[in-house]
């Protein structure tokens, strides 16, 4: 047998079902019971210290970077 055709067979087979097994893993892993509370903290990190709008008058850091 052909070193190619023995790649090709083990990818076809054994390689495929390893990765269809990894990623049934990391679905279930992100979807574990428990996990709700670390995914709905993430999502707010860009809201965290933000207490309003920013001030559409107010001069912009680039600007001030600038001067």
């Amino acid at each position: 047998m052909e070193t190619y055709t023995f790649l090709r067979q083990l990818a076809d087979s054994w390689v495929l079902l390893a990765m269809t097994l990894f990623f049934v893993g990391v679905v279930a892993w992100a979807f574990r019971p428990g996990s709700r509370a670390m995914h709905d903290e993430i999502a707010q990190t860009p809201f965290r210290n933000e207490d309003k709008p920013m001030d559409a008058n107010a001069p912009s850091k680039s600007k001030e970077l600038q001067s």
